[in-house]
């Protein structure tokens, strides 16, 4: 009997990976996530909608409408710029809440917003191109422009967002012209700031003069708790050199996988749809069809809205509350108007990545603000989300961190 000739491992180093890859590297709440699923976990680490708030029934018959009257196409191929009815709703949408004129050959319907910061940056980075990000600036962001090699100007940020004294500043200061400016105006990730009525009106400006399009990124703009709206960019500057994302992972499910970009200028579409139909072809067929028949049920997705305000607003404050009463002196947060976070600092004498390390010992957890710093190395903050924690886990989990800052400091 003869034995089988064993088949030799697979050689790895044939595999000659693009220059490229030496910039990505895994998202630092992605792996904190695959910790805190253990249950016993108190987590402020993602940025998770209650999942106790999602329209299950809704979305059971929303489904059910949709395969029993246009299962056939809902199941099929479709046009990469996205299901027609959905980019008309995202019209009347956005001119109803965002004071935002568009029309929908501008709709792009992407799969999440991830996807659209993929896209852009896809469409307009070459490497070593300038991109001009709040500090701190989103995780996401920076994860996608890293992948076309762009380099970043960081413009500091106070109570009122982007600085534009440090804007005109860095752009003074700009060995080139920078590419893009990228910002997330409402209850930014990761500081839960807003970008001032005043400052916006100066960003626009000083973007103009210089030639800089702007894409404001805006997926918790619905979720305010307090004080007024503020116009989108894109409204206050009437779509010129503007791109506008939004999606509906915060105001229904993140799991449907559904967004939009707003393009005005038409040669950036004409370039976007494919970029986008290298990626995926076109976003979800059955996806789309059933967050538009959600939505297009009159008064459904505001009243879904109007139900979760209350409930996020009252995590909000008692996170706040709890920060009060059980932080020691030194420590410092925002208080945000909506969004899903807060932006915490504790003494500079702490790095928070290594009282990440012990947090498991403690059943909490959180993000460690570093990886949000672009150009500049800060240790001594976190990202805290509010939204997903029930109230009692909320005061319990707040406790818990406000031990672990004293025993560090001790």
């Amino acid at each position: 009997m003869s034995l089988a000739t064993p088949k030799p491992e697979l050689d790895l180093s044939v595999f000659r990976f693009a220059e490229r890859m030496g910039r990505l590297k895994a998202s630092a709440i992605r792996e904190i996530l695959k910790v805190t699923e253990m249950p016993d976990v108190i987590s402020f680490a993602g940025g998770l909608p209650a999942p106790e708030l999602f329209p299950v029934t809704e979305f059971a018959q929303a489904c059910q409408e949709v395969l029993a009257h246009d299962g056939p196409a809902a199941l099929q191929y479709s046009v990469t710029e996205g299901y027609p009815p959905l980019r008309r709703w995202v019209c009347d949408y956005l001119a109803r809440t965002s004071h935002i004129e568009a029309n929908p050959d501008q709709i792009l319907i992407i799969s999440g917003s991830q996807q659209g910061l993929d896209l852009v940056g896809k469409v307009l980075l070459d490497p070593g191109d300038l991109v001009i990000i709040e500090n701190p600036a989103y995780l996401g962001a920076i994860q996608a422009f890293d992948a076309y090699q762009a380099d970043y100007l960081n413009v500091e940020t106070d109570d009122e967002g982007m600085r534009t004294d440090d804007l005109v500043r860095v752009l003074g200061a700009a060995r080139r012209k920078p590419k893009l400016l990228y910002l997330v105006p409402n209850f930014q990730n990761p500081s839960g700031i807003t970008l001032s009525l005043q400052r916006r009106k100066a960003v626009i400006s000083i973007a103009a003069e210089h030639g800089i399009p702007i894409f404001e990124d805006d997926p918790y703009g619905r979720l305010r708790y307090s004080h007024e709206p503020i116009p989108s960019l894109m409204s206050l500057a009437g779509g010129r050199g503007c791109v506008y994302m939004s999606t509906v992972s915060k105001i229904m499910a993140p799991g449907m996988r559904v967004a939009w970009l707003v393009i005005p200028e038409r040669a950036l579409y004409e370039k976007a749809v494919p970029a986008k139909q290298a990626a995926d072809l076109h976003t979800s067929s059955f996806t789309q069809r059933v967050v538009y028949a959600f939505a297009r049920a009159p008064g459904a997705l505001e009243a879904h809205i109007a139900g979760m305000l209350p409930v996020y607003a009252r995590r909000r404050d008692l996170m706040l509350r709890a920060l009060e009463r059980y932080m020691p002196p030194g420590c410092s947060w925002t208080r945000p108007d909506g969004g899903l976070f807060l932006w915490a600092r504790v003494p500079e004498s702490i790095d928070t990545q290594d009282l990440l390390a012990h947090a498991s010992g403690k059943k909490v957890a959180f993000v460690p603000g570093a990886p949000f710093w672009v150009n500049r190395d800060v240790r001594n903050t976190m990202r805290l989300n509010f939204s997903n924690a029930s109230d009692d886990m909320i005061v319990e989990g707040i406790r818990r961190l406000s031990d672990l800052v004293k025993a560090a400091l001790k």
